[in-house]
């Protein structure tokens, strides 16, 4: 193994609090509330404009509109509603010290994945830091996030040599997609069964025992 790429949400961060309470608001606005944050929790992970037409069945204009108020409140109230998993800054250290590149890979926009990283003091650790357009025009969906991972680590003909680590079925879904390794964590928001159905390779339930397997994989030429 070459490289690793880690979702964000759910697996390097708890970030559910301050998506969920920006969701809220989105479909306020839009004129549908929603109280019940248990329902909101599928929100955790796939491309925002994906989710407000599934839950809502909104047009695409309308879910584009949605998308724009969740930002408008999301910059301003939710990017900083999260916490790390315990655990997380010591397992980035220690691959830090290998010889893998390490890159995240976020259907978040990439503003936002980078203000979260730089928040917590987290950007030395990798090589790369990719997620999706703001606008919503580009790199949708996991798969075009992983894409383009692989190209700014200059692995896209190295596809073999890359593991992708994530939370959801979104994310292996998007690894299986791009022919590489996917591996799930199930203390974030996904389930095993989520993860095993999507065909995870590895399921892991703690970041130490993450930490654990991924120091075993060396690079390989």
């Amino acid at each position: 193994m070459q490289a690793i790429l880690f979702d964000l949400d759910g697996t390097l961060t708890a970030s559910g609090p301050g998506i969920i309470k920006s969701v809220q608001y989105a479909l306020e606005k839009m004129g549908c509330p929603e109280p019940d944050t248990r329902k909101l929790r599928f929100f955790i992970g796939p491309p925002l404009e994906e989710s407000m037409r599934r839950f809502r069945h909104f047009t695409h204009q309308e879910a584009i509109q949605a998308v724009n108020y969740y930002h408008d409140y999301y910059r301003k109230n939710g990017v900083f509603d999260n916490q790390l998993y315990p655990g997380v800054t010591h397992l980035l250290k220690s691959l830090a010290a290998t010889e893998l590149q390490v890159a995240v890979a976020s259907s978040k926009p990439e503003v936002f994945v980078r203000q979260i990283l730089e928040h917590y003091h987290l950007t030395q650790y990798f090589d790369q830091i990719v997620g999706a357009s703001l606008d919503g025009q580009q790199r949708v969906g996991k798969a075009a996030v992983i894409e383009e991972a692989l190209r700014r680590l200059g692995m896209t003909n190295s596809r073999n040599q890359v593991l992708m680590v994530g939370d959801t079925d979104n994310d292996i879904d998007g690894a299986q997609q791009e022919r590489i390794a996917g591996w799930g964590v199930s203390y974030g928001y996904g389930t095993v069964q989520e993860l095993q159905t999507a065909g995870a390779q590895v399921i892991v339930n703690d970041v130490p025992t993450l930490e654990r397997k991924l120091i075993k994989l060396k690079p390989e030429s």
